[in-house]
């Protein structure tokens, strides 16, 4: 017996029946489904400072599972300082059993954790994808306060093969996904 994270099983047995019913699809393979999510951290700082690279690699492993891509530079910039090959980012792209285990701890346990949280908005990019911004590392669980570096925001980026706003935004209500009530 395989496992099978408990949004996947979600998806299979309430999400792909609602959403067919709600924009009339004639097959399972027309509905809407997850296809990664890319976290993203963007680290401008580490330029002066090299252990800002180190925590913050450690940190998005501790989140994610996975250990992340460092992104390096590739034009120089006179005015930040910056050089050709110098780490400036770092990216995790989660898709399968990972993908949805980490969008139910995100639902669940982070989201949650936000100071004054009202929901998130609900602007997508035109074709069905979803961009967060989380503002504060320190939201996951999986971070101990005592070892962080320093306060660094992410950008959380939901990958979905619908082909308009409205199909990804179903689809992420469906997951349970807290968006703003709309006036």
């Amino acid at each position: 017996m395989k496992y099978v994270p408990s949004l996947q099983k979600k998806y299979g047995e309430e999400v792909i029946p609602s959403l067919k019913k709600e924009f009339g699809y004639k097959s399972i393979m027309q509905v809407p489904r997850l296809e990664k999510i890319v976290i993203n951290q963007g680290i401008g700082q580490a330029i002066q400072d090299k252990k800002i690279l180190e925590f913050s690699v450690n940190e998005l492993t501790a989140i994610t599972g996975q250990k992340p891509v460092v992104g390096n530079s590739t034009k120089d910039v006179s005015n930040f300082k910056l050089r050709i090959g110098m780490p400036i980012g770092v990216k995790v792209t989660l898709r399968r059993e990972k993908m949805y285990e980490f969008l139910e701890r995100l639902i669940t346990a982070a989201l949650p954790r936000i100071r004054d949280f009202k929901g998130i908005d609900n602007k997508f990019d035109g074709r069905g994808n979803y961009t967060l911004g989380i503002e504060e590392q320190i939201i996951f669980p999986e971070i101990v306060l005592d070892k962080v570096h320093k306060i660094m925001g992410m950008n959380v980026t939901l990958v979905t093969s619908a082909n308009t706003d409205e199909e990804g935004y179903a689809l992420l209500k469906d997951f349970g996904i807290p968006f703003k009530k709309i006036n």
